[in-house]
Parts: C-alpha cells; sequence; structure tokens
C-alpha cells in the first residue's frame, strides 16, 4: 500500500477511535457548543470538525481530483459502522450511453417476496469523487434496513465526463432497471431513486425526466440535494465555513463538473430552477442543519409541494453534510438514518395499500 494511502487510513481509524471516546470526554473536548440559526451543532460532529482541522487535513478545495477521490474512499468506509448483513452482492455491467456502466446489486438476506422494492442510488461527492466501493457499507445499510433491493450506479465522473454524462447515465441505468426489472427479481412499479448530495441531484433530475415513462420511479429518496448551483442561499453565509464542505467546496466541484457558468441556470444542473415538476414521483428530503445545501433542499421541497407533488420534509438540525457515510462514528447520525429509514418504509407501505 502506497505510503500516502497508509497514512490516510491510520488518520481515518485514529479519528474513529477519538469519535467512540464517551460522550462527557466529547464534550469537554470539542469546546463551547456551537449554535448557527438557532441550531445547536451534534457534539461529536463539533468533535470530528475539529479533529480534521487539527489534523491539517487539507480541504477538498486544495486537494488535486486524484487525491480528493482517494481520501473519500478510504475515509468513508472507516466512518461508516459495521457491514450490514445482505443476502448477495453482484457486480455487473449494463449498456450505458457511450460504452459499458458498471453497477453494484444488493439483495436483502431472507428475502421472501417473489418481487422486491428496489433503490437506485446514486452516490454522492460533488459529480467529482465517490465510488461504488466508498459507499459499499452505505448500501449495505440501506439494503438490510429497507428490505429493499439496491442497485448502486457508478455513473461517470467529472472532469474527464463533464455534464450532462451523469445525467445520461442515470437516465440509462434507469430505463434499463425498468426494463429488466422482474429478471432481476424487483418490482418494476417500485423503483425509488435516491442519492446523496450531488447523488441526491441526480435522482431528482431523473425523476422529472422519466415522469412520462410507461413506469416512473414511484419514489424520491434525497438526501441533502444540491438543487441550485448558483450557491446563494442563505445557509452559504451561515453554513459556507467550518461544517464539512463549504463555499470553496462547491465552486471546486462546480468547476470540474460544468463545461461553463452558462449551465447552472440548467434545470438538470439547478433542479429547483426547473418551471414544471408537476407529475414527479413523490419525495422524502432530509437536510442537514449546519450544511450549505440545507436552505436549497428546504426550497425544492416547497417547490415541489406547489406543484402538487406529496413532499416529505425533514432537517437533522444538529448534523453536518455527509453524516450518512457517518454512522458508525456519530450516533446522531446512525439515529436519523433509522429515521430515514422507518419513513421510507412506510411511504412503501403506503404504496401497497
Amino acid at each position: 500500500m502506497p505510503i500516502r494511502e497508509t497514512v490516510r487510513e491510520l488518520q481515518g481509524k485514529a479519528a474513529n477511535l477519538a469519535l467512540r471516546m464517551p460522550i462527557s470526554w466529547v464534550n469537554i473536548l470539542a469546546g463551547p457548543p456551537v449554535t448557527l440559526d438557532g441550531r445547536t451543532l451534534d457534539g461529536r460532529s463539533q468533535w470530528f470538525l475539529r479533529l480534521l482541522a487539527r489534523s491539517g487535513h487539507p480541504p477538498m478545495h486544495k486537494m488535486s481530483v486524484a487525491d480528493a477521490r482517494a481520501d473519500i474512499d478510504a475515509f468513508l468506509p472507516l466512518l461508516s459502522g459495521r457491514p450490514a448483513p445482505v443476502g448477495e452482492i453482484i457486480d455487473r455491467t449494463i449498456e450505458g450511453p457511450v460504452g459499458r456502466l458498471r453497477v453494484r446489486l444488493y439483495r436483502p438476506a431472507g428475502a421472501v417476496a417473489r418481487l422486491l422494492p428496489a433503490i437506485l442510488y446514486f452516490h454522492g461527492g460533488g459529480w467529482v469523487i465517490g465510488s461504488l466501493e466508498a459507499y459499499d457499507l452505505v448500501c449495505r445499510y440501506l439494503c438490510a434496513r429497507t428490505g429493499c433491493a439496491v442497485v448502486a450506479v457508478d455513473y461517470r465522473l467529472a472532469p474527464e465526463h463533464k455534464f450532462p454524462a451523469a445525467i445520461d447515465d442515470a437516465v440509462a441505468a434507469f430505463r434499463w432497471l425498468s426494463a429488466g426489472a422482474v429478471g432481476l427479481g424487483i418490482d418494476p412499479a417500485r423503483v425509488i431513486v435516491a442519492g446523496d448530495s450531488a447523488g441526491a441531484t441526480i435522482a431528482t433530475v431523473l425523476a422529472r425526466l422519466v415522469r412520462g415513462d410507461g413506469r416512473p420511479p414511484c419514489l424520491q429518496w434525497l438526501f441533502y440535494p444540491a438543487t441550485d448551483l448558483g450557491l446563494d442561499s442563505g445557509s452559504y453565509d451561515s453554513c459556507g465555513e467550518r461544517f464539512m464542505i463549504g463555499r470553496a467546496d462547491v465552486e471546486w466541484v462546480r468547476g470540474h463538473y460544468l463545461n461553463s457558468l452558462d449551465e447552472v441556470a440548467d434545470p438538470r444542473v439547478s433542479p429547483l430552477r426547473a418551471d414544471d415538476l408537476a407529475g414527479v414521483a413523490p419525495a422524502l428530503i432530509y437536510t442537514a442543519g449546519f450544511d450549505p445545501l440545507r436552505d436549497e433542499g428546504k426550497a425544492y421541497a416547497d417547490k415541489l409541494t406547489a406543484a402538487g407533488v406529496k413532499t416529505i420534509y425533514r432537517e437533522f438540525d444538529s448534523l453536518i453534510h455527509g453524516f450518512i457515510g457517518m454512522r458508525g462514528a456519530i450516533q446522531a447520525a446512525a439515529r436519523a438514518m433509522d429515521d430515514m429509514v422507518a419513513g421510507l418504509r412506510h411511504e412503501l407501505a403506503q404504496l401497497g395499500r
């Protein structure tokens, strides 16, 4: 293993051990509570951010693309908890817009239904970083706890493949899954499109683009989506620094993803700017209180509601961006994930009535 990767792994393990300290110690070491916009930052999240700051770890916008990708692949599995038991994991490739596209299929253990609901999942990472490997533990958890099959998509990343490559891959993956669902043991009427951060953006754009298909998605399950790359919401002013990702990081990924800033107005880039959202799948949208993307996630939920789309919105007001990958280290993140799973299971049960 290269020295740099060894150091990353050791740093991640050290951070994980530090985060498992008794909460009384954490509260002392993390310093006075951080309050912002009427919210109080979770203590372990605050301690995690302080550990990152003390480590000298550079922010994403000061890293090369290669180093940023290696970082998330090294760190996320160390923070994502123990592997949840699943029945089967299959890697395969499908036909994409410009060649083969890799997907990973997870099936829950002990599944008895002939046709399972499925979560078509798009990982986060600003369209630039993230991978099936980085998000493997997240997808195992979602599969095991929801009882759904999970199909994770290894969509093309920028800057090698700029907008709209990721969107085109998402549409191809959805239509492949919809057409071949029964052969995979999946119910084509119960396909959920889901993702976190940039992956949630991809999922919600996909839901709008395929709403006229014969079998559109039944639900959108969105974790802190980026819905307007203009970066001008109020939470960019209050949370644009210090809280896992900042304005400079989003500008960095935006610069790699887009061909020009003129594309910010395209609703496939900024779904909040779509003229017509009527008829898209019902949505469950979750945001974090200490996240520059917070306000645009809420604005998108409001816009869906105004368009007549059933939308359930919840803010986890003490958490930071990226909490879906921190279940093993931050208890409040684990509780939030349990709550989001419960919300999905409830909505799926409603569909079956």
